[in-house]
């Protein structure tokens, strides 16, 4: 073992490290110019009219949430099977989550999942690109149309994707997009709210700083003093502009590491595609992802338990996670209420995450995939993952 694998290491060198300097020498680390060329090149590379740029993708759904004009007695469907941050932020909004089950072969939401659930105080649908797999946004956007329910999209992971050939977040009335150090394109934090709407990217830009009418870099810009007024009850949900300098090279980056990440997912699937019960994430028929996460779902007749492969990969030197979380098994939502979410459960209960980064070779591929094929060979079942 020549030192162990991380599950995911971020793409950062020499000119991220300058593009922040920069910024500080330049003695505007605030909110400001960066920020702002950062939002025009997001919005270009999603194909959306307008980025705003935030602190993070939480912050980004919140204020997503609240351009609805959500609230108590309001419902939103979302994912159970999702980061938890999906849910929180409907309960922000003290609008309530309502938990839909989704389809195994891509852990996203469907129209017969939400259509399952969905009440005539279903106001939202709030659908996540899990782990980078592209939902079916064409026939989600139908359907919500159909209900006269507002569709917002979780693209925290989901940057470089693509539905029908078009990027994940092209047309789309809301998305959100995160920038933690996780995701493919990083600033160590923060995220990004996009849309087509120039009223409410606005709007989100006057929430994002505490509902004022003028920003902090153009009460600078102006030659006389500006007053500024505070239109609405508004929040600090500000990006740096040591961040988005950060973020602008990164962006830069990304053709690249899509590149990357694609070989190596494509290596992982053929190196494990004789290991009995063990199911890779794939593309689905409708887009392309980006193999934000590489995470595999293991069959019940695998020889060990989820959670026991995680240790023998553990004792191996390799750094795992499971698999995407249930958040209503959560203790944060015990009681609330949720209905059957059979494929949920069993994807919370059998999936973990493999290592997948830039620059990761082809040796430590091979050790993984040694590690599994090694834990597969290990004989009947003892407990195994039910």
């Amino acid at each position: 073992m020549t030192g162990r694998i991380p599950v995911m290491l971020p793409w950062l060198g020499e000119a991220e490290a300058e593009a922040a300097a920069e910024a500080v020498r330049s003695g505007w680390v605030a909110q400001g110019p960066r920020v702002a060329a950062f939002e025009r090149a997001f919005a270009e590379r999603v194909g959306a009219e307008h980025a705003v740029a935030v602190s993070s993708c939480t912050t980004a759904l919140h204020l997503a949430l609240v351009a609805l004009g959500l609230g108590p007695g309001d419902e939103v469907v979302v994912p159970s099977l999702s980061f938890i941050a999906t849910a929180n932020a409907v309960r922000y909004t003290g609008a309530e989550p309502v938990f839909a089950d989704v389809e195994l072969s891509t852990g996203n939401l469907t129209r017969a999942t939400v259509d399952a659930v969905r009440s005539p105080r279903t106001r939202a649908v709030l659908l996540v690109h899990q782990g980078g797999v592209p939902a079916d946004v064409d026939a989600l956007r139908a359907a919500c149309a159909d209900w006269d329910l507002a569709l917002v999209e979780d693209a925290a992971c989901a940057i470089g994707s693509t539905v029908g050939g078009k990027p994940v977040g092209h047309g789309a009335l809301l998305a959100a997009w995160s920038f933690h150090p996780r995701k493919i394109v990083t600033t160590g934090e923060g995220g990004m709210l996009t849309t087509d709407d120039a009223d409410w990217a606005a709007r989100l830009r006057r929430l994002r700083e505490h509902g004022m009418n003028a920003s902090a870099a153009q009460r600078h810009a102006s030659s006389t003093p500006v007053l500024e007024s505070y239109l609405e009850t508004g929040y600090n949900y500000r990006m740096t502009d040591i961040q988005a300098a950060v973020g602008l090279v990164q962006l830069g980056k990304l053709d690249a590491m899509l590149e990357r990440r694609r070989e190596l997912a494509g290596r992982y699937a053929e190196l494990l595609a004789d290991v009995p019960g063990l199911t890779p994430v794939t593309d689905p028929a409708h887009g392309r992802g980006n193999f934000q996460s590489y995470w595999v779902l293991l069959a019940p007749e695998f020889p060990v338990g989820r959670d026991e492969l995680l240790a023998l990969l553990a004792e191996a030197g390799i750094s795992a996670r499971r698999g995407i979380m249930a958040t209503h098994l959560e203790p944060a939502y015990a009681g609330h209420p949720a209905g059957p979410l059979p494929v949920t459960e069993r994807i919370g209960r059998d999936s973990l995450i493999l290592p997948l980064f830039h620059t990761m070779t082809e040796a430590q591929q091979d050790r993984v995939v040694a590690a599994l094929r090694g834990a597969a060979a290990a004989g009947p079942a003892a407990g195994g993952t039910g």
